[in-house]
């Protein structure tokens, strides 16, 4: 039962157990009807069970499960109860009970992670227990980039239940780039048709020789977005869509070139991107261009409700890398700072993100970009992904705007995990496992009004070299375990965690992903055909800038 991850803020042990039966129930009270459909689905599938849906406890000796609201905890906070009468999940909201429910199914053993019986004949317990929790940071994120490398609808689905089983609650959905754009707009078709397939792809750093010279591509219907936002919710986990601008748009520009600078390139001749690395073909900071992007918005809204889940006000809009060199030469963009009376080219991105925080604040939203959209002043409800070092949210912070720290030195799963010669494709600074339980998402600089800006953490998981499910799952895991214990579980400061005592709970924590068919990284290292010889990386030696 000290197995759990992430870690629970208060653990008592009792002396006894719950053994779930043919005749056990599942009750769920009023409010918590979600959670006990999900909750009998799972261990229905695991355990063959009936777990019929009970009738509400009387208090005596028993076997069942009960699942109620208490108005005294938070509304991610839960309380278990396992003892003579039977389990008792209370959360002060659906969400809570939906948390404490995750880990009754780790109480109950690796196996309660299958999909359907091994053996008929085991025993299922819970253990007499009484456990207190909640969580530390109310942004609990993963990042996933369907940009570079697709991950087909199943995929997200899967990793939403990773997510769940993690108690992370917030998928940060990078949905276009120059190598793709994955989701459909109606309005604008091309953006599908054209703008989700490239020719071939980069294997490795863009420096490798080597291509594959299949076309890659696809995208999510606007019934797939519905199906991942709905699922998504089910599980309490928030949605925040992607669409970059106004760099890493060649995608978009392939599809539509009057989106690009053709009065400096034949905006024309663009395919979809096929290599990595920042793109000089940006956006042109025209009207039509702001039109265009609010018809793409103007859907992505619709397909991303505002109360669909933790977080669902914000879209994200990227606003990094964007190289300026195309509107220095362009006679339009230079048109542009003159009209509107701005100073120079990084004005007039700041112009251009400005823009659409105010759209998206006269639509109930919140924008949210990286932490390059600091750069000339944001409107006060606009929040920060600080990805370059801590520098970025310490400023928005200071500044009086929500952050979400996700420095690429610390949390970057896309990194390798070992210096070895057996790490497939090598890419940046060395980040293990304990590295990552060692990540403080808050700097100690700020003041404690400024810390409270601090929403909380994400691990993001670019997938220029993520060609499939297996490398994702090979670069995630073990480590989204150990950033999932950083944002939910109160630590004391990084040199004091106890990551034995984590290496030891992973022990157990590894045969559920074993159950959940997650190809990780080993702790001993990369099994043969997680290996990939020959492919160039870009492995960056020393350990990385701690600001």
């Amino acid at each position: 039962m000290t197995d759990l991850i992430p870690a629970p803020r208060s653990v008592v042990a009792g002396s006894g157990e719950v053994r779930l039966t043919a005749h056990s129930q599942v009750y769920a009270g009023d409010g918590t009807e979600g959670a006990g459909h999900w909750l009998r689905t799972v261990l229905r599938q695991a355990t063959g069970l009936p777990l019929r849906e009970g009738r509400e406890p009387d208090g005596a000796e028993g076997d069942g499960i009960a699942l109620r609201l208490d108005p005294g905890l938070g509304p991610e906070e839960y309380r278990l109860v396992s003892d003579r009468s039977g389990v008792l999940i209370a959360g002060g909201g659906a969400a809570g009970v939906f948390l404490g429910a995750q880990t009754l199914r780790q109480l109950l053993g690796p196996d309660a992670f299958r999909r359907a019986p091994v053996r008929r004949d085991r025993a299922w317990a819970v253990p007499h227990v009484t456990i207190e929790d909640s969580p530390r940071f109310r942004w609990r994120g993963l990042m996933l980039d369907v940009a570079r490398h697709f991950m087909p609808k199943e995929g997200v689905l899967r990793y939403l239940d990773l997510m769940a089983a993690h108690k992370l609650n917030v998928l940060h959905f990078h949905l276009t780039d120059d190598q793709g754009w994955r989701i459909e707009i109606q309005r604008y078709p091309k953006l599908t048709e054209t703008g989700s397939w490239r020719a071939r792809t980069k294997i490795g750093h863009r420096a490798s020789p080597l291509w594959d010279d299949r076309p890659h591509g696809g995208h999510y219907t606007q019934d797939d977005i519905r199906e991942i936002v709905a699922y998504a919710a089910e599980r309490h986990i928030g949605v925040v869509p992607e669409i970059d601008v106004p760099g890493h748009s060649q995608a978009a520009i392939a599809a539509y070139p009057e989106l690009g600078n053709s009065d400096v390139i034949d905006t024309a001749s663009l395919t979809v991107w096929d290599t990595w690395g920042i793109n000089p073909n940006v956006l042109a900071p025209t009207d039509n261009t702001l039109r265009f992007y609010e018809g793409v918005l103007e859907e992505v809204l619709e397909l991303f409700p505002a109360d669909a889940g933790p977080f669902s006000p914000f879209v994200h809009i990227g606003g990094d890398e964007c190289p300026k060199d195309q509107w220095r030469a362009s006679d339009t963009a230079q048109k542009q700072i003159g009209n509107l009376g701005l100073a120079d080219e990084d004005a007039l991105q700041s112009w251009f993100i400005g823009h659409f925080d105010k759209w998206l604040a006269a639509r109930g939203r919140r924008l949210i970009g990286w932490d390059e959209i600091l750069e000339g002043g944001l409107a006060p409800g606009a929040a920060v992904s600080s990805w370059r070092g801590y520098e970025g949210g310490v400023t928005a912070a200071r500044a009086g705007h929500d952050v979400v720290m996700c420095p690429q030195q610390q949390v970057y799963l896309d990194y390798r995990q070992d210096a070895g010669p057996d790490e497939p494709v090598p890419i940046g600074y060395v980040r293990t496992l304990e590295d990552v339980y060692r990540f403080e998402p808050v700097p100690s600089e700020l003041t404690g009004e400024e810390a409270g800006r601090v929403l909380g953490t994400q691990a993001n998981v670019w997938t220029e070299v993520m060609e499939d499910q297996g490398r994702v799952d090979y670069q995630t895991f073990p480590r989204l375990a150990a950033l999932s214990e950083v944002a939910w579980s109160d630590l004391p400061a990084p040199a004091d965690r106890d990551f034995a005592g984590f290496e030891r709970r992973m022990t157990a924590h590894y045969r559920r992903l074993d159950a959940l068919g997650v190809a990780y990284r080993p702790p001993t290292g990369p099994l043969p055909w997680q290996r990939r010889p020959g492919v160039l990386g870009r492995p960056i030696d020393g350990p990385p800038p701690n600001r």
